[in-house]
């Protein structure tokens, strides 16, 4: 349920804001003229940083892939926590605010400019964060890890070690 509704509000979110940029904002122009932060309209026929300009078959595409290994993770994958399931509902949502504008109008509106980084919008926002979100998810939650004997019979784990708590990880538990 909590995908679901986080990829509800995010793609809502993502496509208003789109809309209220083209309804009110001149293309290449940014409010204020300068600073840090600014709102700059501009259209990106390709990918994250202007990669693979006017591939709009091959990123509909890529898309379509993407949500999909997203769906498949969700639906197969034992880890059941609240950061993960609003992780995937953050990348899906922004997954397919983009793809719609890729599908809709051939490109994508991007309007968020922060200092010398590319302009982006929520929706890679929300795929970035969702992606953190993720990783995070996964690198601090317990889960068995598979063994395999050596031939000595001392048991050996993946390099990933899923069962082991990593050196770094802070028991909050048994601080509080």
């Amino acid at each position: 349920m909590i995908p679901l509704v986080i990829l509800v509000a995010t793609l809502i979110a993502d496509q208003v804001t789109k809309w209220l940029v083209v309804l009110t904002m001149i293309p290449g122009h940014s409010v204020p003229d300068s600073g840090l932060l600014r709102l700059t309209y501009l259209t990106n026929t390709g990918s994250a940083f202007g990669l693979f300009p006017d591939q709009t078959v091959f990123l509909v595409l890529a898309s379509f892939v993407g949500i999909g290994v997203l769906l498949v993770f969700y639906r197969t994958h034992s880890v059941n926590n609240n950061l993960l399931h609003a992780s995937l509902g953050l990348q899906l949502g922004g997954a397919i605010g983009n793809l719609a504008d890729r599908v809709r109008l051939g490109y994508v509106v991007d309007f968020i400019d922060v200092g010398a980084w590319p302009v982006f919008n929520l929706a890679d926002s929300a795929i970035v964060v969702g992606l953190i979100g993720l990783l995070w998810s996964l690198a601090t939650t317990r889960t068995r890890a598979l063994r395999i004997r050596s031939p000595l019979g001392m048991a050996h784990f993946f390099p990933w070690r899923l069962e082991r708590r990593a050196p770094w990880a802070v028991n909050w538990r048994g601080l509080l």
